[in-house]
């Protein structure tokens, strides 16, 4: 008896995708016209606020896109990492580790060089940066290599030990090597389907492969950024498809599932992909709202001269500060006394641009006045 096809990379057809572009179009128009709506408000701010703009979205992109296999990383030091790196003057830095910065290292190669080809060892280097001590959590694996089988089959799995569920199993370890050149050609050439497209099927096909012994996931979401960078002939990010996948975490697993043990029509993964990239663009309005915001604020306020530390701490409140705002942290983000903190915070109480908050407390805090 011949063995049933389970998987889409078992199909006679693989890796030739098809989808109903008729489907596809009116999606694809929506977001076309989003980005262009976007892209068109950014061009109207300055460059310091677009730079602002950016290292907003890339720290939510780093953040979601480890959020969505699970991993929690601390926001501030993923903020201090990207603000290093585009030389972003957000005050006090946050203590970084090495797989932040990996993290980091990979998502911003992804978008700032996204004109520079496709290659393995930029891939192994990307696979790397993931784990810097070659280690995923207490599990030692092959870092910056394709994954070998040693210890089975790569499988996709939920639920307990005694009672694992089984979502996918990828191509064997023996196929990888020709399948993932053939995956790397197909990205560097100039091929018929418009970007978007192109980018979710790069997701699709890099999960599929599973080429690595873990964080294929995050690595197909980069791929899909530079992919999407290149549609729009732009290093900076103003959206994070990643911060949206991690919205729809269950049904962006549910969608996978059911392509990967599908047929090559893709239709069904394209529209949803199409969907929540809409989706993101459109949140992202918001962030540029508050940047307009922000820049009406210091058009308001342009006949009231401010110290650099009064500057610095004013941008962190209109940012979004998180916790409450104390002579103690205004003194540590400015670097100076608590002393000289005071004075700024009683010179804006003054104005009317600083107020005490209600609460009581071991420590008085404050609040903007918008």
């Amino acid at each position: 008896m011949n063995t049933p096809l389970l998987y889409i990379w078992q199909q006679p057809e693989w890796p030739h995708w098809h989808y109903n572009q008729g489907q596809l179009l009116p999606l694809l128009s929506k977001v076309a016209y989003a980005q262009g709506l976007l892209l068109g408000r950014v061009a109207d701010i300055g460059m310091g606020q677009r730079n602002h703009t950016s290292l907003v979205v890339l720290t939510d992109d780093v953040v979601k896109t480890s959020a969505i296999e699970g991993e929690r990383l601390d926001v501030a030091s993923v903020r201090s990492s990207i603000a290093r790196r585009l030389g972003v003057d957000i005050g006090a830095l946050a203590p970084v580790d090495r797989h932040i910065d990996g993290v980091v290292d990979m998502v911003l190669d992804a978008t700032q060089h996204y004109q520079q080809p496709l290659t393995e060892e930029r891939l192994c280097a990307w696979h790397a940066a993931l784990f810097p001590t070659g280690y995923s959590g207490m599990s030692k694996i092959r870092v910056g290599q394709w994954r070998d089988d040693a210890k089975g089959a790569m499988q996709v799995i939920s639920g307990s030990i005694n009672k694992p569920k089984v979502h996918f199993e990828a191509p064997p370890a023996n196929a990888i090597a020709d399948e993932m050149a053939t995956f790397i050609a197909w990205f560097n050439q100039t091929t018929p389907e418009p970007l978007i497209v192109k980018a979710a099927l790069a997701h699709l096909w890099f999960v599929t492969l599973h080429p690595f012994d873990d964080g294929n996931g995050r690595i197909a979401r980069a791929l899909a950024d530079l992919l999407l960078a290149r549609a729009e002939h732009s290093d900076q990010r103003f959206y994070s498809l990643s911060a949206q996948i991690q919205s729809q975490r269950s049904a962006y697993y549910q969608v996978l599932e059911a392509t990967q043990k599908g047929t090559m029509d893709v239709t069904a993964w394209l529209v949803w992909f199409c969907e929540n990239l809409h989706a993101a663009i459109v949140q992202a309005q918001s962030r540029i709202d508050a940047v307009l915001t922000k820049a009406g604020f210091w058009q308001l306020w342009s006949a009231v001269a401010f110290n650099e530390r009064q500057i610095k701490l004013i941008n962190r409140l209109l940012d979004g500060f998180d916790g409450k705002l104390t002579t103690s942290k205004w003194a540590a983000i400015a670097k100076c006394s608590q002393d000289t903190a005071l004075r700024d915070i009683n010179e804006l109480m003054k104005v009317g641009l600083l107020r005490k908050l209600p609460q009581a407390g071991r420590s008085t805090g404050y609040e903007l006045v918008l």
